[in-house]
């Protein structure tokens, strides 16, 4: 089985437990017991306990395998901790050292010393240095040594007194990992100030620094800027650029526009040198259709399309019923990774447990890697010491306000980082990139299982990977191919924008960097993932989605003559503002309205995966003019009838299925 990983720091036996102080001076009220500082994983913990308990794993807490929940914690029993061969999950066991998260914290009381039933002192305890709030101390000279801890729930621990020596050395042990300051009203207390606090600096509370050293680290970490409030940065370089006299007016946004040229590397973008470029010409594309949506897909509706043995029977439809409404949250567990590739669609029950048990072998064996590696090894490995560093400093950002990463020390936050630290492991080339941590976060949520989260998030980054490159090339395509989309449908708009050195489209970097993780809802951006992965109804459905956000801003934007400074304070602040269904059926439109065109460019063609660039369908079948289908048939929802969403946001709880407009309108 795999040892444990704890690495002690500190050890010191004769400490004791006086627990009947002020009674009577016998040996009965003298608890004696060993104090220890373990490093565990990212984790330091005080452990005390006496001298006849031993350390075992029944303290730790580890994530519940078989209700695969990092939210509900449960205790590991004894008998987990050895390999038994009549378990079902016993390949699970071995790696339940690796994947524990949480210590457990005990309530105390003053009292005798009793033992428990499972022959465990009451007295024992053990906490986290996270959750230390301070530390007193006894008047030197006043009998034997003695500390108190106080955790940050106001939970005073047994006064530990120290009868073979005194305290110095645990103190100074302490110090290595959190800082330590007197209190100025009692010099015997040592108040605990977190070190987390510098983790979680942001770019936004760098505005106090000079111009110059702001310019440099835009230069060095535009991720961070473009991650942070854009309108913001944007402002402060402006600012940056008068000169010192007060008259003196703002450069103009022309040379913005090139500052950010150079300031987000290899993001220039010369479209007249970019393959596939082609100049789009005005074309009538017609009036865009009205759609609808219809009902997330029930539990029930998913189980129908399942065989006996758990095979899907008609993957086409099941990714129709997903495009048109999302999942029902109580499926997405098993829905997404059906969606993302780590479970194959033509996957038995019985093959996709193998798989995951294969699966969580690989992974922990490369968590192991990292979690091996000393202290010392790490110093000489700038590469993994920076992954971790700024790993380190996106979990600290993490969006709070899904309960699930509420919290300084929340379970979901520590699995974040672990799991961003072996997916170093498993792609150390690229390693971690500030973002991924955004595209994660909704994955680990709707998983509440690490193993299971990490392979979907590894099918993701397939996906995502040139996003995160680091010439670029990926960011620069997308932003290539939106402004062709764009200009086909509102040349009008696009020409106004380039106006206002906004061409390039910088403003929706953001967007396509993370897949609009920070403009919606953490709610909402699950029913737009699940969307988006069904790679319904063409190739790029999410730059339609650009499209449609843009055209819905456009009549703002034009009429109250937006400038390169406004355009972007704008756009950054559509984010939590958008309705993810209207923007769903507007871009959903729009590639209807662009695959009905029958003079559709060949470049917007290659964009949407159309094979010819003259689309035509036919009014009964909706094929084109190859005999390549564009959509389902409309009889895909002849026997659904359920409340859908129209285009302007309302519900018409009357409207059939039925009649609703299939992708590819007749």
């Amino acid at each position: 089985s795999i040892p444990i990983l704890l690495q002690v720091l500190y050890e010191q036996e004769g400490v004791f437990i006086h627990s009947s102080c002020g009674k009577n001076d016998d040996q009965d009220s003298l608890i004696s017991g060993v104090l220890r500082v373990i490093e565990k994983e990212n984790e330091v913990i005080v452990d005390w306990r006496p001298l006849d308990d031993t350390l075992d794993t029944s303290n730790i807490l580890c994530a519940g395998k078989d209700s695969s929940s990092v939210v509900e914690w449960t205790q590991t029993p004894k008998e987990k901790c050895s390999r038994g061969a009549d378990r079902p999950s016993s390949y699970e066991a071995e790696w339940d050292m690796v994947t524990t998260v949480s210590f457990k914290k005990k309530p105390h009381s003053n009292g005798d010393a009793t033992t428990h039933a499972n022959g465990e002192s009451k007295w024992s305890f053990l906490f986290s240095l996270t959750d230390l709030k301070s530390i007193k101390q006894n008047k030197e000279g006043m009998g034997w040594s003695y500390l108190v801890f106080c955790l940050k729930d106001d939970v005073k621990l047994p006064a530990l007194h120290f009868h073979h020596g005194d305290s110095k050395l645990l103190i100074k042990c302490l110090e290595k990992h959190v800082v330590l300051n007197e209190s100025p009203q009692d010099k015997r207390i040592l108040l605990v100030n977190s070190q987390n606090k510098s983790l979680s600096q942001s770019f936004e509370n760098l505005f106090d620094e000079p111009s110059y050293g702001l310019l440099q680290k835009l230069k060095k970490d535009p991720y961070t800027v473009t991650m942070g409030r854009f309108s913001k940065v944007t402002n402060y370089i402006f600012d940056s650029f008068r000169l010192s006299d007060p008259s003196s007016q703002r450069r103009p946004p022309s040379e913005m526009a090139d500052f950010l040229n150079d300031a987000i590397p290899g993001l220039k973008i010369n479209q007249q040198e970019e393959p596939g470029f082609e100049v789009i010409t005005r074309i009538d594309l017609g009036k865009q259709p009205e759609v609808s949506r219809r009902e997330p897909v029930s539990a029930e509706e998913w189980a129908k399309n399942m065989d006996s043995e758990g095979r899907i029977l008609n993957v086409d439809y099941i990714k129709q019923l997903i495009f048109k409404g999302g999942l029902c949250h109580t499926l997405r567990k098993e829905a997404w990774k059906f969606l993302l590739g780590y479970f194959p669609w033509n996957s038995t029950k019985e093959e996709r447990a193998n798989l995951q048990k294969r699966k969580t072998d690989e992974y922990f064996r490369m968590k192991l890697q990292w979690k091996s590696v000393s202290e010392e090894q790490e110093k000489r490995n700038s590469r993994l010491r920076d992954y971790r560093s700024l790993i380190e400093k996106d979990v600290n950002r993490t969006d709070r306000t899904n309960k699930f990463y509420e919290g300084e020390d929340n379970p979901g936050l520590i699995l974040l980082h672990d799991i961003l630290m072996t997916y170093c492991m498993y792609d150390f080339d690229l390693g971690y990139v500030q973002g991924m941590s955004d595209l994660l976060s909704p994955l680990l949520y709707v998983m509440e299982n690490e193993v299971d989260a990490f392979w979907c998030f590894v099918s993701y980054m397939d996906q995502m990977h040139q996003n995160f490159e680091e010439q670029m090339q990926g960011m620069k395509t997308q932003l290539i191919q939106l402004s062709t989309l764009l200009r086909l449908l509102d040349s009008g708009f696009c020409s106004y924008l380039e106006s206002q050195d906004s061409g390039y489209l910088y403003f929706c970097f953001r967007w396509l960097l993370i897949r609009f993780k920070r403009e919606f809802s953490f709610q909402d951006i699950l029913r737009l993932w699940e969307v988006m992965w069904t790679e319904l109804p063409c190739q790029n459905f999410h730059l339609l989605l650009c499209c449609a956000i843009l055209e819905s801003e456009k009549q703002q934007i034009m009429d109250k003559h937006y400038g390169f400074n406004e355009i972007l304070k704008h756009i950054n602040e559509l984010s939590m503002k958008i309705d993810v269904e209207y923007i769903l059926c507007k871009a959903e439109a729009i590639s209807m309205q662009m695959m009905n065109c029958k003079e559709l460019p060949q470049a917007v063609s290659e964009i949407l995966g159309i094979e010819s660039s003259s689309v035509t369908p036919d009014s009964d079948t909706g094929e084109d003019e190859s005999g390549a289908m564009l959509s389902c048939p409309t009889s895909l929802y002849q026997s659904i009838s359920t409340p859908v969403t129209a285009a302007n946001g309302t519900r018409d709880s009357t409207q059939q299925m039925s009649e609703m407009q299939s992708l590819t309108p007749a």
